[in-house]
């Protein structure tokens, strides 16, 4: 399969059909068994552990079913995170990404103390700030009602297309599939 620059892609299919572990591949979560993976013309499982680290550091943003907050960091912190580990952890790009998912008021607030909705924002905006080239999303809505749920569609199809970003979204609600550019189907974990 192949994505394009600032293409919207929806990967759709059953429970246990292969999505998240075709996402976890793509995105150098995953070691593939065979077969290769490239990014911007590169083979992505090439080189040292740390030197692909600083790949998906840099260049990748990840967004998970379960936000994956720290609880004892406040939403402004959480999104700081990742520029902190890339020594590029700058406040006023983290309070822009806040204010980007609507969360301007909310900066100080502990996780405990967000809605699902809410948190979901943090973990949006915590994988922008570092302006990956490609955002992977996996359920992202799998935690949220589906009011909730189509609000955060719509904020991460906006975000990517305003910056310019690829997005590839696992779901296996074909309805939010079909706001994408394209729709993939795995079935068995083969693509069809």
């Amino acid at each position: 399969m192949a994505v394009e620059q600032g293409e919207a892609v929806f990967l759709c299919g059953a429970s246990g059909a292969g999505k998240t572990t075709l996402l976890y591949t793509l995105a150098g979560l995953e070691r593939p068994e065979s077969g290769t993976v490239e990014f911007e013309g590169r083979r992505l499982y090439t080189g040292s552990a740390s030197s692909q680290a600083e790949v998906r550091n840099r260049k990748m943003g990840f967004v998970f079913q379960g936000y994956f907050l720290l609880p004892e960091l406040t939403a402004l912190e959480n999104v700081m995170l990742p520029g902190m580990i890339s020594g590029k952890g700058k406040r006023t790009a983290a309070e822009a990404s806040l204010r980007d998912v609507g969360l301007a008021e909310r900066l100080h607030h502990l996780p405990a103390e967000l809605s699902g909705g809410e948190q979901q924002r943090v973990a949006i905006a915590r994988a922008l700030t570092n302006n990956p080239d490609i955002i992977f999303a996996d359920e992202p809505t799998g935690n949220l009602d589906s009011k909730t749920g189509d609000v955060i569609i719509d904020l991460l199809l906006q975000l990517a297309r305003s910056r310019q970003k690829t997005l590839l979204v696992v779901t296996h609600d074909s309805g939010l599939a079909r706001r994408g550019d394209r729709t993939l189907r795995i079935v068995d974990g083969l693509l069809e």
